[in-house]
């Protein structure tokens, strides 16, 4: 019999690629989110539509499963991150309360909960070569947003429940995950999509100029999805039990991205540096654990998954624009 799972947040990018990756494995999946998969269809055996910030909707969504991988989040780049802080915290909160909680009443065996490096404190990022930040360095914690906050908060409490009520919980932290069939455009795309949405679009027009937020060396690392399912999956069926990064950890400042994708496109962009939202100045994730937990590290290199993610993005766009083009003109 099929291992049956739960895939909260499943309409999303990372969410949808899990479901993709876990039946492929043959697992059983449900997946649940506000929204379907937005450039694919789910390959969820099944797929509810349901807000998980109601209490009788994580009740249902977590009965009759062996495992859960809670993905489901509001969120997005920067821009939406630091703008929207009460909404993400309450939101959020009330998502991961109800979903931990209800899966626990339904003897639910083993429960991952997606973290992220945005719990990382503020005071260890404010230089362009930032140290890498190894899991210990969560505490004292000082995360910028709100976001971060709840996420810190949410490990706590998985922490917890593994020590009062002997649930198996596993916590990950996401360093930055890109890749194809992910949100391009509307405020809360990443980096990576919004830099190749801006690079597409000057390629298909013409016009060379693309906007960076801030001087554009603010240094990230960057993971392909194939990496973030791989991982995601190693970890659930490892015995680890504490917070663990997952990401790669080669560090490029926001510049560098553009040239790359730029590279890529076979285009030569100029940059307009412009106010913006730019976050912390500097982070990397230190793989130290990852490698010794797992045996396992990131394997596709960021200009591989680049290349993947802009062909796509530029393919988006273009669909996009030819539906913008009056009709009269395509005569």
């Amino acid at each position: 019999m099929s291992t049956r799972v739960l895939v909260t947040g499943a309409g999303g990018f990372i969410g949808h690629h899990l479901v993709n990756y876990l039946k492929k494995r043959g697992y059983w999946v449900r997946g649940v989110d506000l929204k379907n998969p937005q450039y694919a269809p789910t390959a969820a055996d099944e797929f509810a539509l349901a807000d998980l910030r109601t209490w009788e909707n994580c009740l249902e969504a977590t009965r009759g499963v062996d495992q859960v991988f809670a993905l489901a989040a509001d969120m997005g780049g920067m821009g939406f991150i630091s703008s929207h802080h009460a909404m993400i915290l309450h939101n959020n909160s009330l998502i991961n309360l109800n979903t931990l909680e209800a899966a626990k009443q339904n003897g639910v065996p083993r429960y991952l909960y997606t973290s992220s490096a945005c719990i990382y404190p503020e005071f260890k990022q404010t230089e362009t070569d930032a140290a890498p930040l190894k899991e210990e360095d969560a505490y004292p914690a000082q995360p910028q947003d709100a976001y971060g906050w709840e996420k810190l908060v949410t490990e706590r409490l998985c922490l917890h429940y593994a020590q009062d009520y002997g649930m198996e919980t596993r916590i990950v932290r996401f360093h930055n995950m890109f890749g194809p069939l992910g949100t391009w455009e509307g405020g809360r795309e990443k980096a990576p999509a919004a830099m190749s949405r801006k690079i597409a679009v000057a390629k298909l027009t013409g016009d060379p100029v693309i906007e960076i937020w801030g001087d554009g060396e603010q240094t990230r690392s960057f993971c392909y999805i194939d990496d973030c399912v791989e991982g995601l999956y190693r970890l659930m069926q490892s015995d680890f039990r504490s917070p663990l990064n997952l990401g790669q950890d080669r560090m490029v400042t926001i510049n560098e991205l553009a040239d790359m994708i730029a590279n890529i496109a076979g285009v030569t962009i100029r940059k307009k540096h412009i106010q913006g939202p730019m976050g912390v100045r500097g982070r990397n994730s230190d793989n130290t654990l990852l490698r010794k937990t797992l045996g396992w590290v990131p394997q596709v290199s960021l200009e591989q998954g680049l290349a993947i993610t802009y062909a796509w993005i530029e393919s988006q766009v273009k669909a996009k624009m030819a539906e913008q083009v009056p009709t009269a003109t395509r005569r």
